[in-house]
């Protein structure tokens, strides 16, 4: 069988866990080499050694993505190794254990939920743009969610404002790099079940809770992480080739209700 994404090499960060993790063993298994970054320096090297035992496929680095000199450190890195970066896959962020109460949140959860999903976005783009621009293109995945043009069911408005933000960030992007061979896109999930705190959010809601959320997907059920993860693979190939400057819902037709 062919792989989409043969000897290509692959960024993605928030790959510790859930979403990230699934990402990065999609991409891998289509054929890529994988850096995941995390600030779980523990977790990030497990991760790396469950994808790839011997660590020549896929390596594991601990990085803020809110610090442009962990971040230019790590592109350098990875192009030293491999010669070139291939894929960005912006998975980092969430709502980051703040709260979804407009009362109960303080400045720092604003300014923590900002930064790690858009400005994080912005500095891993700012860093691996010039080396796209000098190999001839490459391709930038950023994951917003339903939330980012929809509304939140689980986060408050630092969630909802900062994952509005990527999708600009996505299309602007896309505009001003296009004639670079540089295609940037965007994934919206709705709620998955990418790691324990969605999990405990959702395991604490009611019965009738659950059956609302639900009845307004209809498709009937929430998603995966793999089912997110084979839209980035798509978007990462050149299967979508002609396809820059949009955001995939992944939401099973959500918000249509």
């Amino acid at each position: 069988m062919c792989q989409r994404l043969s000897n290509k090499n692959a960024i993605v960060t928030g790959g510790a866990r859930g979403m990230g993790f699934a990402i990065a063993k999609a991409l891998v298994q289509e054929g890529s080499r994988v850096a995941i970054l995390d600030i779980d320096e523990r977790g990030v090297a497990e991760a790396a050694k469950q994808l790839d035992k011997k660590q020549d496929r896929a390596i594991g680095r601990r990085v803020d993505v809110t610090k442009r000199s962990e971040v230019h450190s790590l592109v350098q890195e990875v192009k030293g190794l491999w010669g070139r970066v291939d894929i960005l896959v912006n998975n980092a962020g969430g709502a980051l254990n703040t709260p979804y109460l407009l009362e109960e949140i303080e400045e720092k959860d604003w300014n923590l939920v900002l930064d790690v999903n858009l400005k994080g976005a912005f500095l891993c783009s700012q860093a691996v743009i010039p080396e796209m621009v000098n190999q001839g293109g490459g391709v930038i995945v950023n994951i917003s969610a339903l939330a980012g043009h929809w509304r939140a069911s689980l986060a408050g408005v630092q969630y909802t404002a900062a994952k509005a933000g990527v999708e600009g960030l996505t299309r602007q992007l896309a505009y001003d790099w296009g004639k670079s061979r540089i295609r940037v896109n965007a994934v919206a999930p709705t709620v998955t079940m990418t790691g324990d705190r969605i999990q405990a959010l959702w395991d604490n809601k009611s019965e009738e809770e659950k059956r609302k959320v639900l009845s307004n997907i209809p498709l009937g059920r929430l998603g995966t992480p793999e089912e997110v993860a084979s839209v980035v693979v798509f978007l990462a190939s050149d299967e979508s080739s002609y396809i820059t400057g949009i955001t995939i819902d992944v939401s099973g037709g959500r918000y249509l209700r």
